[in-house]
């Protein structure tokens, strides 16, 4: 009897280790499991940056070799603003690099010309004759990237001071305008018997007419010299014909985006395993290279992932090898398919400044090749 109670205090005891055990032997599938999806997802993400890295390790080389230089040029910030000339050619050129174009995907720019028109009759006020401007509804508050107000002044007897005034028209009372100036420029005249192109900022002004499109009742432009004389051109007159006021936009056209070939587009927090484009930005100053005029930072874009299905379908052998090593060379990589240049403003050793065209600078689809 005592041998028997012995043998079933064990049978117990064995029976509970089991359960015990199955239970750790469960607990332990579920955290392997866990530990190594985790591990692949680090996995991932350690890929995705040694990607970006050697993205950038690549444009620094890349730039220096189309530019034939053995290290960048050692120019400072301070050479930079004795060096930098504030001229008409040069500042034409630093308009293109509006941050919100080099943050866009390939944006291109565009230029409306718009020509002044007789305002409606909306008052008794005959001095009110210009002007109106019809803007093309393409022009929006947010894409306007520049909006010049250009006026031409009959030339003056004498070299004189002229007093440039841009005035916004208002219904007031009485079948009078209210007038409410919004722009006034001092002009100085070089020579007498000449006349001139005179070119006026009307950004904020065009935005206010686009958001409150009831508000534009059109401008008053006058020119007085110093004998009170007004010199605007504003209608056209005999001999005068071509020379009325016009408004010159410039604009910013988002693409469309193509649906063919154009691969997978992700963020820095996609689960994506698959080849696909990322985001990242390019920041020259970052790199110390202050030599680089414009612009400042771009988007370069990179290509990171894994190309399984594709090697499935095309390459079953591949697909077998990367299986067992999947960050091997063995067959298509993800890889940059469409790559697009971008202007360089910069300075080269000797101090000369350079505008030029940098190819491959952009990546525009990735793909499995």
């Amino acid at each position: 009897r005592h041998r028997a109670e012995l043998l079933l205090s064990r049978m117990l005891v064995l029976l509970a280790l089991t359960v015990v055990s199955a239970g750790f032997s469960t607990d332990v599938n579920q955290t392997s499991r866990l530990l190594a999806e985790s591990g692949e997802q680090c996995s991932a993400c350690d890929f995705r940056e040694h990607s970006k890295q050697m993205r950038l390790h690549s444009i620094k080389s890349q730039i220096l070799s189309i530019l034939r230089l053995e290290q960048a040029p050692n120019i400072s910030r301070d050479m930079i603003r004795q060096l930098l000339p504030k001229a008409p050619p040069l500042t034409q050129l630093l308009d293109q690099y509006d941050p919100r174009v080099e943050d866009e995907d390939h944006a291109t720019t565009e230029t409306i010309i718009t020509m002044a028109t007789k305002p409606n009759s909306i008052t008794q006020d005959e001095l009110s004759s210009c002007c109106l401007f019809s803007l093309s509804p393409k022009i929006q508050p947010k894409n306007i990237l520049r909006a010049l107000l250009w006026v031409h002044l009959r030339p003056a007897d004498t070299v004189t001071n002229v007093f440039l005034q841009i005035s916004r028209l208002k219904p007031g009372k009485e079948g009078n305008n209210t007038r409410v100036r919004v722009r006034s420029l001092k002009i100085d005249t070089d020579t007498a018997g000449a006349g001139s192109w005179q070119s006026v900022d009307i950004k904020s002004l065009l935005q206010a007419w686009l958001r409150q499109p009831e508000t534009n009742y059109g401008i008053e432009i006058n020119a007085y010299d110093s004998k009170g004389e007004d010199l605007a051109v504003t209608s056209s007159e005999p001999g005068e014909e071509g020379l009325q006021p016009f408004i010159e936009v410039k604009i910013l056209n988002s693409p469309k985006r193509s649906r063919r070939d154009s691969g997978l587009n992700c963020d820095e927090e996609s689960a994506e395993t698959r080849c696909c484009r990322y985001p990242l930005t390019v920041d020259f100053e970052e790199f110390g290279w202050d030599w680089i005029i414009a612009p400042k930072r771009y988007r370069a874009n990179y290509c990171s992932g894994e190309c399984e299905f594709l090697h499935l379908q095309q390459y079953p052998h591949a697909h077998l090898v990367n299986k067992a090593n999947p960050r091997g060379s063995a067959g298509p990589c993800c890889t940059p398919t469409k790559m697009s240049p971008i202007n360089m403003l910069y300075f080269n050793r000797k101090e000369q400044i350079i505008y030029g065209k940098i190819p491959s600078m952009v990546v525009d689809h990735c793909g499995c090749s």
